[in-house]
């Protein structure tokens, strides 16, 4: 999976325009990063930039745009309505897959180091960045705002996280934080009652509504001890929201903000929405996502979906992410189009690197006949086992189908999930181990006429021809996996696709075999002797439990067949 993180620095100009720009261009020059999102207020005198790739990409973006900032927005002549306190005022890191809260939590205090260290940037760690609990709250790390950033800043128990204790009035101060990913989504509604939208807002968000004594519209607002208002929390926890009427499209709309996807999900969210409307005589219509989200989001969408539907899982990405555009009405009020919606996709969608298994069948047939080294056996033993799961997986789908069979659903789609994990992993490794050959070419190119270059090229050499070993080994290891599923299927199966299940364990088996013949072939280039024994011993324990299984699994279809005869 493609590690990627999200960065929505806040910075403190919202109506010149061309300072904006200046800010933007810098962010883009940074290879891998992909700006998604620019909104300029002229009342709040703020602008948020939001962009997205992977991590060391976007922390280096976020300096660069920091650094333009300040060199840019001076502070002593600010003024808006939103709280600020610096020139960046808040730079949050989210992780969007592929990365850990706690790894982007490192992320964003490495992030934190550098402004201070390399620009002189005042900086404070907030939510979970934080190192200590008392500046986890932003409003709390912010307090006063820029104008009571001398006082506080002589204040020892506000020595910054980094960078100078000593005020700058042109910069001020930034806090850098690491947040979960916040989506904004509207779920329509068959109403243009505001009101009876707001009830529904009222249902599910985590917030609630106002208690009150008797009637629960007109009765008597409840109160605690102190006189403050009690409130009755909704039935979603981490979700913002209200209900309002869209003129452009005559409906109703739950706005809602979903601040921790982990907690509530989209799909969690829109089926509450739909419980609690149908309570209340209302019919949900579709949903809308309000600027983009993770691909992961919609694949679990697709998931939840099918499993309601008593479905196999074990699908293609595409067909899952069909499954969450239909299932969640997604295109009700305007066309989903994935590619602009999700993450991933408009990082891919913008990248002009070919890859061998984007390429049809026969162009990828031709390229590896040509008189290019790459592909190779290599990548052909990745496609060949990714070919052997994927035929383990269409037996476990058509199985969870199988007439008669309705209760066995769950037991084959978890075998359809296990089928599609292998296969897709082995489709990367595809190009994976092209990229690891072409690495070597690479490293042999590298200039060695002194000795410091040398000792680089041969460093880098060796560097490469261990990955051009680990990549095929991991094709071992995968197309074994998938072995597994193979045999079950064999065994299990519907007795109409025990062949499939055989052309399965022969194309695993090849995998298997083919990828350990490169393995063997590059350890003769790696001088570290521990370990090449290393690969080699456990290489030849992986092809035997593939010889045996494949055996094993034959077998079964030999008898399968008789039987079926």
């Amino acid at each position: 999976m493609q590690r990627l993180i999200e960065c929505v620095p806040n910075f403190s100009e919202g109506g010149d325009l061309a300072v904006i720009q200046a800010i933007t261009d810098r962010i883009e020059t940074v290879d891998g990063v992909k700006l998604l999102d620019v909104d300029p207020g002229k009342a709040t005198n703020r602008t948020v930039v939001t962009f997205v790739g992977e991590p060391e990409a976007v922390i280096e973006a976020a300096v660069r745009g920091v650094q333009k900032a300040a060199e840019l927005i001076d502070m002593s002549k600010h003024s808006g309505e939103h709280p600020r306190f610096g020139a960046t005022d808040v730079c949050p890191l989210v992780p969007v897959a592929g990365v850990t809260m706690e790894e982007t939590v490192e992320y964003a205090r490495r992030l934190a180091k550098r402004l201070g260290e390399e620009l002189g940037i005042t900086v404070f760690c907030y939510e979970n960045a934080a190192l200590s609990e008392a500046r986890r709250n932003l409003a709390v790390v912010r307090k006063g705002e820029y104008e009571a950033l001398p006082e506080r800043l002589a204040d020892p128990a506000w020595k910054p996280d980094f960078g100078p204790a000593e005020f700058n009035p042109r910069s001020g101060a930034t806090a850098v934080g690491a947040r979960d990913f916040l989506i904004a989504y509207n779920v329509n509604l068959n109403t243009t009652s505001s009101r009876r939208a707001n009830a529904i807002a009222f249902d599910v968000r985590e917030k609630g509504r106002i208690k009150r004594k008797g009637d629960p519209v007109t009765g008597e607002i409840a109160r605690d001890e102190s006189g403050e208002p009690l409130w009755t929390p909704g039935s979603l926890q981490c979700v913002k929201g209200i209900g309002w009427y869209i003129e452009e499209y005559g409906i109703c709309q739950i706005s809602m903000n979903l601040t921790n996807i982990a907690v509530t999900p989209v799909h969690v969210a829109f089926d509450e929405c739909a419980k609690r409307a149908d309570a209340r005589g209302v019919r949900v219509t579709g949903s809308e996502v309000v600027g983009m989200l993770p691909l992961q989001s919609m694949l679990d969408a697709g998931r939840y979906f099918l499993r309601k539907q008593k479905r196999s899982t074990g699908v293609s990405e595409a067909e899952l992410v069909k499954i969450a555009v239909k299932s969640l009405g997604m295109d009700d009020l305007k066309p989903f189009v994935p590619e602009e919606k999700i993450i991933e996709y408009c990082l891919a969608a913008e990248s002009a690197e070919a890859k061998l298994v984007d390429r049809t069948l026969t162009g990828f047939v031709e390229e590896t006949a040509s008189e290019s080294a790459a592909p190779g056996g290599g990548s052909v033993a990745a496609a060949v086992g990714a070919f052997g799961a994927a035929l383990a997986t269409m037996v476990a789908n058509l199985s969870s189908h199988k007439r008669g069979w309705d209760e066995r659903w769950e037991e084959f789609s978890d075998w359809a999930d296990k089928g599609k994990a292998c296969h897709e992993e082995l489709t990367r490794l595809v190009d994976l181990d092209t990229d690891a050959f072409n690495a070597i070419l690479s490293a042999f190119r590298l200039p060695q006429g002194t000795a410091a270059e040398k000792h680089a090229r041969d460093e880098a050499v060796q560097a490469a021809t261990k990955r051009a070993i680990e990549i095929p080994f991991r094709v071992m290891e995968v197309a074994l996996a998938s072995m597994e599923v193979v045999r079950a299927m064999a065994e299990i199966g519907q007795p109409s696709s025990i062949s499939d299940a055989g052309v399965g364990a022969l194309c695993s088996r090849s995998a298997v075999i083919g990828a350990y013949l490169n393995v063997q072939i590059n350890c003769g280039d790696l001088a570290d002797e521990a370990a090449v024994d290393d690969f080699l011993t456990r290489g030849a324990a992986i092809v035997e439990n593939a010889e045996k299984l494949e055996a094993e699994t034959l077998e079964l279809v030999r008898r399968g067949i008789q039987e079926g005869g």
